[in-house]
């Protein structure tokens, strides 16, 4: 008999399919087809539908149940910045003992990214670099934040990773971030940090492909 999918599960699930488009923006989520494509009951998918509308991913609408949002320039440059100086935070709650030997391990990564670009696709690599940088942070509220707020951010990413030029620029940023953290010049990995998220701003709409 096959598993009942688990609120955790389906909340993972639903997110999968409005950051890669089969839920798309500016649309109702049909809850019957999505229940029965699911195999769950409508009572553990709406769970996980309020729990989405809580975190800003869907919304829900009276009389219409819930709505993917459309994309939305203003939002993107609201969650940027966000992001932006939460994951510096979180950097910069890391003492320098925690973050030896993290350098190496993010220029390799890096270099993984540099090889992905003849595929294109550089946002799960991007993805795994950063989550490597924050991986020393030692407080769990914070990540968690973290981790909550991204998913709004993340279906924006391609208006930045759309052109071989951006991708290129990033991954240079990428490197003089492990660059400063080897050279234990914290300040300076943060500043390069925030840059390279709030730099993706000037991309939005601008798609080059």
């Amino acid at each position: 008999m096959a598993r009942t999918p688990l609120r955790s599960d389906l909340i993972e699930e639903i997110t999968a399919r409005v950051l890669d488009g089969r839920l798309p923006a500016g649309t109702r989520v049909n809850e019957v087809h999505l229940a029965r494509e699911l195999g769950v009951s409508r009572t553990p998918l709406r769970e996980a539908l309020i729990g989405l509308a809580d975190r800003g991913l869907l919304v829900s609408a009276p009389g219409r149940g819930f709505l993917v949002p459309p994309f939305d320039v203003d939002e993107a440059r609201r969650l940027y910045p966000l992001v932006a100086e939460l994951e510096a935070l979180a950097l910069r709650w890391t003492s320098p003992l925690e973050l030896a030997g993290l350098p190496d391990a993010l220029d390799a990564v890096a270099d993984e990214m540099t090889a992905a670009l003849a595929d294109g696709d550089l946002s799960e690599v991007d993805e795994r670099w950063h989550a490597l940088l924050l991986s020393r942070c030692p407080n769990p509220h914070l990540l968690r934040l973290i981790e909550q707020t991204k998913p709004l951010l993340k279906r924006y990413e391609s208006c930045y990773f759309g052109g071989a030029g951006r991708a290129e620029e990033s991954i240079g940023e990428h490197r003089r971030i492990a660059a400063a953290l080897r050279d234990g010049d914290l300040p300076t990995a943060s500043a390069v940090l925030v840059r390279n998220w709030v730099k993706a701003l000037a991309y939005l709409g601008k798609d080059e492909r």
